[in-house]
């Protein structure tokens, strides 16, 4: 059990992955600010019928994918736990157990090659998502 979190493109009716993460916990917070600012779409429904933010497709737009990018640069997405989310994602470790420098973090790539990817989507006319199951 654990956090995995999943990015994926989507334009008539067919779903294409983009990228996935495990125990991301930083993005995760991120995501989950946005998904409440957004009013929290998708909140109830038969998936999660909690509401809370597990298993809920939260809608990505320019203007979002711009914001997270930032967050990546600046080291700023917020510090996020939960029972399932594992340590900092921040501090994680590589497969070497040799530490990363402070400027960067185990999933720095992966996001900003989601970033990357995201963006190529939109300009396609694909709708991107991001999606959390724990």
């Amino acid at each position: 059990m654990g956090l995995d979190q999943y990015a994926y493109m989507e334009k008539d009716g067919e779903q294409i992955a983009i990228t996935d993460w495990r125990k991301h916990n930083r993005l995760q917070g991120w995501m989950e600010e946005l998904w409440n600012d957004k009013g929290r779409p998708n909140a109830e429904t038969k998936d999660n019928p909690m509401g809370d933010f597990n298993c809920v497709p939260l809608p990505l737009n320019a203007d979002d994918i711009d914001n997270l990018e930032e967050a990546i640069e600046n080291f700023d997405l917020p510090e996020t736990g939960g029972f399932f989310f594992g340590s900092d994602s921040y501090f994680w470790n590589n497969e070497d157990d040799e530490p990363y420098p402070e400027n960067d973090y185990y999933y720095k790539e992966t996001d900003l090659d989601f970033i990357k990817q995201a963006r190529e989507a939109l300009e396609k006319g694909y709708k991107v998502f991001y999606n959390c199951w724990y």
